[in-house]
C-alpha cells in the first residue's frame, strides 16, 4: 500500500493532480477542492488509496487521513466504487459528509453527481454507526479557540436547526461560523447561527 506522496505539485490534470517524488510524476487523482488550494512549484504531503484492478491501477489522493479513511468507509457500501466515493467527497465536504450520514440527510448527499436517492439511503444505513457527531463539533470548533465545555452547545444548536427544516450542511456551516466564547448557551449558538444563515 503507499500510505502517502510527498513531492512537488507540478500541474493540475484532467482528473486530479501530478506529483513529482524521487524523479517519478505521480498522476493522482483528487476532489476539485482540494486541487484548487495547492500552489505549483511547492512541496505536498498527499495521503493516498491505491486501486489495483484487472484492467487498471489508479492512485487517489486527499489532503488528511482523515478524509482517505472517509473514503474507504464509502467504498465499504454496495453499489459505491473510487469513482463515485471521489464524486460524493468532491461534492460534499468531509464533516458536512459525516452529519449527513449521521442525522439520514439524504439531500445532502444526493448533490453528488451520480449518487441516486436509493444509493444514497443504502449509504445512511451501512455507515450511520461509523462516525460520532460530537466529533464533528469538536472538530470544527477547536480550531477556532473553542474549549471543550461548548461542544454540547455547539451540537445541540445544530441538531436544533436541522429540527427547523435547515439541511445538515447549512446548519454545519452556520454554526462553524459562530465565534465560541466562554459560557455559551445553546441560545446563544442559535442567535448568532441565524445571523449567519441570513448572510447564506
Amino acid at each position: 500500500m503507499i500510505a502517502y506522496i510527498k513531492g512537488i505539485f507540478e500541474e493540475i490534470t484532467e482528473d486530479g493532480i501530478v506529483v513529482e517524488a524521487g524523479g517519478v510524476g505521480y498522476g493522482i487523482a483528487v476532489p476539485p477542492a482540494l486541487a484548487s488550494e495547492l500552489t505549483q512549484g511547492e512541496e505536498v504531503k498527499i495521503y493516498t488509496y491505491f486501486q489495483v484492478a484487472e484492467d487498471m491501477q489508479k492512485l487517489y489522493g486527499f489532503g488528511s487521513r482523515e478524509d482517505r479513511k472517509v473514503f474507504t468507509r464509502l467504498l465499504k457500501v454496495s453499489g459505491i466504487g473510487p469513482k463515485l466515493a471521489m464524486s460524493i467527497m468532491g461534492a460534499v465536504p468531509t464533516d458536512e459528509l459525516k452529519l449527513a450520514v449521521i442525522t439520514g440527510d439524504v439531500k445532502s448527499l444526493s448533490r453528488a453527481p451520480g449518487l441516486g436517492k436509493k444509493t444514497a439511503e443504502k449509504l445512511i444505513l451501512e455507515l450511520k454507526d461509523s462516525f460520532d457527531a460530537s466529533e464533528l463539533v469538536t472538530s470544527g470548533n477547536e480550531t477556532q479557540g473553542a474549549p471543550l465545555v461548548m461542544n454540547d452547545a455547539f451540537s445541540e444548536a445544530t441538531q436544533a436547526l436541522m429540527a427547523l427544516g435547515y439541511s445538515s450542511s447549512e446548519a454545519m456551516r452556520a454554526v462553524r461560523k459562530v465565534e465560541a466564547r466562554e459560557g455559551m448557551t445553546v441560545d446563544d449558538v442559535l442567535q448568532e447561527a441565524f445571523r449567519q444563515l441570513a448572510a447564506f
